[in-house]
């Protein structure tokens, strides 16, 4: 039975999503409509040429990939895009365009590779074509702080001597959306951008397990073997999912060894230091001690205007100081949410034809970020204090000392400390741009009212039920 493109689509995003934010693949994917699959040729319906602008210029390789897991690398993607929506009385206008940069990859001649044996390499141009690497992963796109520093000196230094280096395996370790794999891909481009003689090759431990899986049903553990030690760059993302696989890591071992002592470089990721790895053989874990373990850690306040900066001058975007001040003190979690609140943005800002300011970036945050997305938020907090003490909002906000806003505003603040996730430093911003000292100050000081005025500590009980019932 041959399955039909609602199914292919539908094993697609089960691995796009697994690969990108909750956020972005609720923005960019969901929307897509599988139309139709002939001969291998996927047809997907987009609803605007934005759409399938930005697909092109930010997805292309993860589309790509997971085409060639559900059809083969001969398949081919399509989009059908939606010019006019039409109306009562006409059906939406749509013109269909074939895919730019993820099309079926050829051999040197413009002949495909063989699909029956996906480890037969027999040109420079197919060792390129193998590497698969994101190219917009970059140094230049990768900012430094001092949250990434170590780890991104050490790629650096890899990538201008591979090999060579006492950083031979290099393991990047880190959190969810901190830019492991962001890093560990430029080295792999800035190699080779500079080597191109060089075979580099990324992929990630499942990709690497399922490729051991099928070599053993069809007999070509040999031939995947052998393509595996011609890579004079090895780059594999998330090892610690070769957990429990211990024929894989006994093929990863061996293959392991042969480039190590071939002075070839090995480069790995993971969510923890090799010490805390489980489920993986010992004799694997003392080699990935070998070399050099740098950690990445959440990026500063600094690093994450920088980030927002740098991601909005690549896309040609201008938006105010503000804008960019609020999202970095908002988002404080990792890189690859804050990356996801600036492309909704930016879609929102697009599909409504609006300038990005400040009330937008609120609108926006409030589906994403997840103390608001509990619905108690510093927002609704500030409104909710106001209210019952009867002063206006802006005031909390503002240089004023009189008693009874400098009472609210420490109130708002406990409860913001108290029931969001924001640092002291990010709501400190949400109050005319205080420090985390003056926060630190707010709390203490409500919790000694708290316990010396009973008529205060009967207010913060009313006000506890009113946010609490917020969240019912």
């Amino acid at each position: 039975m041959h399955p039909d493109s609602t199914t292919v689509w539908d094993n697609c995003l089960n691995y796009i999503r697994e690969n990108i934010s909750e956020q972005s693949f609720k923005t960019w994917f969901v929307p897509i409509v599988p139309i139709k699959l002939d001969n291998k040729v996927l047809t997907i319906q987009v609803p605007s040429q934005f759409f399938y602008e930005w697909l092109e210029e930010h997805y292309v390789v993860l589309l790509r990939q997971a085409i060639d897991r559900e059809l083969g690398m001969e398949a081919k993607l399509e989009y059908s895009v939606i010019v006019d929506k039409g109306n009562d009385h006409s059906k939406p206008y749509t013109i269909s365009l074939p895919t730019g940069k993820s099309g079926s990859p050829k051999g040197p001649n413009g002949q495909h590779k063989n699909p029956d044996n996906p480890f037969d390499l027999r040109s420079l141009d197919q060792i390129q074509q193998k590497s698969h690497l994101n190219p917009q992963y970059t140094f230049n796109t990768f900012i430094e702080g001092d949250c990434n520093r170590l780890a991104r000196s050490a790629g650096f230094a890899v990538a201008a001597k591979p090999g060579v280096t006492s950083f031979n395996p290099l393991m990047v370790y880190g959190g969810v959306g901190l830019g492991k794999t962001h890093l560990v891909q430029a080295i792999g481009n800035e190699i080779k951008g500079n080597l191109n003689d060089k075979f580099v090759l990324y992929v990630s431990s499942e990709y690497f397990t399922n490729q051991f899986i099928e070599a053993v049903k069809n007999n070509k553990v040999q031939d995947f073997t052998n393509f595996y030690l011609q890579v004079d760059i090895l780059i594999i993302d998330d090892v610690q999912f070769l957990s429990g696989k211990e024929k894989t890591q006994e093929i990863f071992f061996h293959i392991f060894n042969h480039l190590h002592q071939s002075g070839r470089q090995i480069i790995m990721t993971s969510d923890c230091p090799p010490r805390d790895l489980k489920g993986l053989e010992e004799r694997l874990l003392s080699r990935f001690k070998w070399g050099l373990t740098a950690d990445l850690q959440q990026p500063d306040l600094e690093t994450r205007i920088a980030i927002i900066q740098k991601k909005m001058q690549a896309d040609g975007i201008d938006i105010p100081a503000n804008v960019i001040e609020y999202l970095a003190y908002s988002v404080d979690t990792n890189i690859r949410e804050l990356e996801g609140v600036i492309i909704s943005l930016i879609a929102h800002a697009s599909l409504t034809k609006k300038d990005i300011d400040l009330e937008l970036a609120k609108q926006t945050l409030k589906n994403i970020v997840q103390d608001i997305e509990s619905e108690v938020g510093i927002d609704f907090i500030q409104k909710t204090v106001s209210d019952y003490f009867d002063v206006a909002l802006d005031d909390l906000k503002a240089k004023t000392r009189k008693k009874e806003i400098v009472i609210a505003r420490q109130t708002a603040m406990y409860f913001s400390k108290e029931y969001t996730n924001h640092s002291l430093k990010s709501i400190g911003y949400h109050f005319g741009g205080r420090d985390h000292s003056t926060v630190i100050h707010a709390v203490q000081s409500v919790n000694d009212m708290i316990d010396t005025d009973s008529k205060f500590k009967s207010s913060i009980e009313e006000l506890k039920k009113k946010l609490k019932m917020r969240t019912v």
